[in-house]
């Protein structure tokens, strides 16, 4: 079963293995054979050579060695029919296959693929002609594109009609679904997924449209962007923002700039900045962590990390050692952002890019920049909440240099601020981020030994995820995720204790007066959080999560059973359910089928 033997053969004929390595690190030709840096492991001297003629190449370092199907595979993480399909499309090979029935999937996955980049160039064209799209063109002109830059990052408009693009597609309503594109409202009709909004194509790595980025204009109701639904072809998970345009770049100039909107990226390479990325409303999540990583080492946050608080920093430490990567930031003056600053100071911007500052390091100026540091009282309590952020970072050897600069700063001894390090990483007190700190002028007083001593232990921070997106509803829409608000629902110790402050509450403000630090906190983020998806997304991505759970508790149990095929029903009607809830537009019915079952597992 797999790919015709004879067209792999094609393939590999087709392909030049030194253009497709290209992509992720420089060659340069040395005699007959090309050398650059191997893009397997980190090294400073080249010791990775590719023989064009033979279209092999072999790492003297590493040892990794193959073919460009090899290459692709390792590189991209694919299976190898997957790693021939990539190369096919480059040198456009037209595949067979041994199997009907994976024919018949490679087929349906790559006509998906065809209507997104049939739905991209219609929009696209709307844009550019369409009588509708006047004021679309009009907002994109004040906003400083030209041209040039809307038909490069192929921005487009979806007119404010029920089913225009459906229409024009003439695809079926299973395909159209499946690609996002279109859903059946209630009256059975299929409809378009977007509609009045500037639309910005988003491409995975091999130039394939997987989904949209919605904007509506200025004077225009509902939320300001909307992004395609998860499906078949889109994981906003794992989905960046012109990482198809970006590769090439970050691998030249070994970075990556990873921004929060999708006009950031524009303004990044109207700046002639042409490797920077952005999230498709969501945080930055470890598989997006995974793909940056295989074009550079150096990923650099273009937006302020002080938003992200703590839970962003422990994050971002866990990733760069489990990566072995390095996170830092630029540092853009107060009150812009990187499309704003490309269009008014683009040098400050390319200065900004040339000089960003490690993680901690900005952080920890950042505290120092907004303190008094003037008198020995100020310095004191500068001291204390640099340290605090320092605390934060895993390796001692890093926090060390950070404790010998503050004691010159600070004009504190060294082995004073050392020994009072060690206290607040056996004991971190409970404390919003530094950046609000600042704002109210000094960082909080610390609390005396024997309240420390008495303290709970610290709750975990609940970063960015389905938990925390449903504990957001149920701060701002209770009756809707009421359904959902279970206590067995949630894994997070964090999640738990607030789903029990909100349930045992009368109002929000009693909830967050009467808990812990930690969980009022969170709530009064929640309750000031624009929302990052549509609420029946939430709660059926949620459904699914837990339903998952569920499943992996059923098989382990009939496994050990001494009567597996007992649960045979239930285990299939769950994977049944659960693979209904992955449409794009899962029905409310389905959703509340699983809630009822998943309460009568957790009340047995």
């Amino acid at each position: 079963m797999g790919i015709v033997d004879e067209d792999i053969a094609r393939v590999r004929e087709s392909t030049d293995i030194v253009a497709v390595i290209s992509g992720y690190t420089q060659l340069k030709r040395v005699g007959q054979r090309w050398s650059g840096l191997c893009p397997f492991h980190n090294e400073k001297s080249p010791s990775f050579s590719v023989n064009q003629s033979e279209g092999l190449y072999h790492c003297f370092g590493c040892k990794a060695s193959g073919d460009a199907i090899t290459f692709v595979r390792e590189v991209e993480h694919l299976d190898f029919p997957g790693a021939v399909e990539w190369l096919a499309a480059k040198s456009g090979v037209t595949l067979r296959y041994t199997e009907k029935d994976e024919s018949e999937g490679r087929k349906r996955q790559a006509r998906l693929y065809g209507l997104t980049e049939q739905a991209c160039e219609w929009y696209h064209q709307r844009l550019r002609s369409a009588p509708d799209a006047a004021a679309a063109r009009s907002y994109l002109r004040s906003r400083g594109f030209d041209g040039e830059e809307v038909a490069h990052f192929r921005v487009g408009w979806a007119p404010d009609d029920w089913d225009s693009l459906v229409r024009s597609l003439k695809a079926s309503r299973e395909d159209l679904e499946a690609a996002g594109l279109g859903f059946v409202n209630r009256r059975n009709r299929m409809q378009d997924f977007f509609r009045g909004r500037i639309l910005f194509p988003i491409l995975d790595e091999r130039e394939r449209v997987i989904g949209f980025g919605g904007r509506k204009l200025p004077d225009a109701e509902g939320p300001k962007y909307q992004n395609s639904r998860d499906n078949v072809l889109y994981n906003k998970s794992k989905a960046l923002y012109a990482i198809n345009w970006a590769k090439a770049d970050a691998v030249a100039n070994n970075q990556v700039l990873v921004c929060e909107g999708y006009t950031d990226v524009i303004g990044f390479a109207r700046a002639g900045v042409q490797r920077a990325v952005a999230t498709c409303g969501t945080a930055l999540t470890e598989d997006h962590v995974r793909i940056l990583k295989r074009f550079t080492r150096n990923i650099v946050l273009a937006y302020d990390a002080d938003e992200a608080g703590q839970s962003a920093a422990e994050r971002v430490y866990a990733w760069e050692q489990a990566h072995d990567i390095q996170f830092s930031v630029v540092s853009l003056p107060p009150g812009t952002d990187p499309d704003e600053l490309a269009r008014s100071d683009p040098q400050a911007l390319h200065a900004a890019v040339d000089g960003p500052r490690p993680f901690l390091e900005f952080r920890v100026s950042r505290v120092l920049g907004s303190a008094d540091l003037s008198g020995p009282e100020g310095r004191a309590r500068a001291a204390e909440a640099a340290l605090e952020v320092v605390a934060e970072h895993p390796d001692p050897l890093v926090r060390d240099q950070y404790v010998m600069e503050l004691a010159d700063t600070c004009r504190i001894d060294a082995a004073q601020l050392r020994s009072r390090l060690e206290q607040v990483i056996r004991s971190p007190r409970p404390r919003r981020d530094e950046d609000q700190g600042r704002r109210r002028g000094a960082p909080p007083a610390e609390p005396p030994p024997e309240m420390r001593q008495q303290t709970a232990p610290r709750l975990p921070p609940l970063a960015d995820g389905v938990e925390r997106e449903v504990l957001r509803l149920a701060v701002n829409q209770p009756d809707l995720a009421a359904p959902f608000l279970d206590e067995s629902f949630f894994r997070h110790p964090t999640a738990r204790a607030s789903l029990d402050a909100l349930l045992r509450s009368d109002t929000l403000a009693q909830a967050i007066e009467e808990s812990p630090p930690e969980v009022a906190e969170l709530l009064a983020e929640l309750a000031v959080e624009e929302p990052t998806s549509e609420p029946p997304d939430v709660l059926a991505r949620f459904a699914s999560e837990v339903g998952r759970r569920e499943l992996a508790e059923l098989e382990a149990e009939a496994r050990s059973s001494s009567d597996p095929l007992a649960y045979s029903d239930v285990v299939a009607w769950l994977k049944v359910t659960l693979d209904q809830l992955r449409h794009p537009r899962a029905e409310v019915e389905i959703v509340a089928q699983l809630l009822a079952f998943l309460r009568d597992r957790h009340q047995q």
